[in-house]
């Protein structure tokens, strides 16, 4: 799939062992429901003030230039005025609308709120997470959908390899693994929604594709569905996306999802620790409409593994070590996020 360019940073691997922490524990315990936010509508979108979400999460904030961090025990968060570009413990998130300077403030949308922040800083508080045993993963393409095709070999056979390696390791983990996929063959999309829904609402889904842009294109990213109202990232806003879609109902828990996969493949892909250092940047996690992602009735996410249109990249996803690695990472996501919904609050 082709993606535009965006600019990135580097992830700092020391913060991803607090992103563990961010996803395994809730230190925040009042409801968001009884605490007052300080609410204002900014050219017709509902906003919050910086202000209140510094009391509400014991932020501490700095402000140098237009770039706010926001900074509590186990989380820094850093953001810029008018920029959609938030980083939670360095891990790049694509908010729905840019942060705004208001009154000597600044307003964040209830959207990214409740869509994003939220999600990742108190995952227990997730309504719609359900307890689940079951992994459906989903290898993109397949038999005459061959997907991107790289330097060395088609997107459809690096899909279904790291499928098959994050298939046998979950299982012996205990997990029940469904694959949508186990061989070279044409699987429409419809299909792979009906498969993921026949196991609602106690399992979740992970959609495994590479990427494809200008040659100098690089990185991982990871899609959720986007919020109501939200366009699919890169376009312009059209009705229908103001309708609700399967998908919405388990949109803050794929959100925490997501968090999970994309902050564990990043550190695993980057840390000799486990193996080798691919020196793979991070380009987000980002809101889209897909269909794997808009009909869905279970958690769900999509995550582009690397850029096969780029040649050094592609070399590095051809190899046997990177795609242990990256099934390595899903697998450890996996336990990651199920740790995070089960926790007490």
């Amino acid at each position: 799939m082709n993606r535009p360019m965006i600019v990135y940073h580097r992830a700092i691997l020391p913060f991803f062992f607090t992103l563990f922490l961010l996803l395994t524990s809730s230190h925040t315990t009042r409801a968001q429901s009884s605490f007052k936010w300080e609410a204002v509508t900014y050219k017709g979108q509902s906003c919050v003030t910086l202000r209140s979400l510094e009391k509400f999460y014991f932020f501490k904030r700095t402000i140098k230039s237009k770039t706010i961090t926001l900074e509590n025990a186990k989380v820094k968060m850093i953001i810029r005025s008018g920029s959609q570009e938030c980083r939670m413990n360095n891990v790049l998130f694509k908010l729905s609308h840019p942060i705004v300077p208001y009154k000597g403030d600044y307003l964040l949308s209830r959207t990214d709120l409740s869509n994003i922040v939220d999600p990742v800083m108190r995952p227990t508080y997730i309504k719609q997470a359900p307890h689940f045993s079951t992994v459906i993963i989903d290898a993109g393409h397949g038999g005459r959908d061959p997907g991107t095709r790289g330097y060395f070999s088609h997107e459809k056979e690096y899909t279904l390899k790291v499928a098959r390696l994050a298939r046998d390791m979950l299982q012996k983990k205990g997990y029940r693994v469904v694959m949508t996929r186990n061989s070279d063959v044409y699987l429409s999309l419809a299909n792979r929604v009906n498969i993921a829904n026949r196991y609602a609402p106690n399992a979740i889904f992970i959609s495994i594709h590479f990427n494809s842009g200008q040659s100098k294109a690089n990185g991982i990213e990871t899609f959720t569905i986007s919020p109501i109202g939200v366009p699919h990232m890169g376009r312009g806003y059209r009705p229908r996306d103001s309708r609700a879609v399967p998908g919405n109902i388990m949109g803050s828990a794929s959100v925490a999802l997501a968090t999970a996969v994309h902050s564990r493949t990043l550190m695993y892909l980057n840390n000799r620790q486990y193996g080798n250092n691919f020196n793979i940047s991070d380009r987000g996690i980002k809101h889209a409409r897909f269909n794997v992602l808009t009909g869905i009735k279970i958690p769900a996410i999509l995550l582009e593994g690397g850029f096969l249109s780029n040649r050094a990249e592609a070399g590095k996803v051809h190899s046997n070590a990177y795609q242990v690695t990256m099934a390595r990472a899903l697998v450890r996501a996996v336990d990651v996020y199920r740790g995070s919904i089960s926790r007490k609050r």
